[in-house]
């Protein structure tokens, strides 16, 4: 396969395109992991509150779905992270925040967490970490931030910029 696309290259002469970066450099934000965490743990409320009857089609529908995306969700809380952490944070960030890696660790922990249960108090830990992470991020950019209750359920305290 190799072989093949070479020649192709040698006959066509393809442009090269490179870049250091997955996204366009300093486009960083955590937000969609906040935003990911509310919805853990919203998610676990649905489930919490709607009743595990087998011959309720609807409720396992409504089960079966929440079950779905409180794992996309808490993937991509994972994610989110991943890419900040492995491509925004270097060495001058790690030294004013050197417990990052143990907080990544930690978010990807209850991520799992999460995604295996629907422990209320596992996703509540889970927006904690993450606005820990939030708040860390926004200090390597000199951003002040400040808590204030999502407008929207399950009404929790994220970490958002001054701006």
């Amino acid at each position: 396969m190799y072989k093949m696309l070479k020649t192709l290259d040698d006959l066509l002469g393809f442009d090269v395109a490179s870049a250091h970066c997955d996204i366009p450099c300093k486009i960083y934000d955590p937000i969609i992991a906040q935003i990911s965490a509310l919805s853990v743990v919203r998610l676990v409320d649905i489930m919490l509150e709607t009743p595990a009857d087998p011959k309720n089609l609807a409720a396992v529908n409504t089960l079966t779905r929440c079950v779905l995306r409180k794992e996309e969700e808490a993937e991509k809380v994972k994610q989110e992270v991943r890419v900040i952490w492995g491509d925004y944070f270097k060495t001058a960030q790690f030294e004013n925040h050197p417990e990052m890696h143990e907080l990544v660790h930690q978010i990807m922990m209850k991520s799992s967490s999460c995604k295996q249960g629907i422990s209320r108090e596992f996703a509540l830990d889970l927006v904690e970490l993450v606005n820990q992470f939030a708040t860390a991020f926004w200090d390597t950019k000199g951003v002040e931030v400040e808590k204030r209750t999502c407008p929207y359920p399950p009404n929790l305290e994220i970490v958002y910029p001054v701006l």
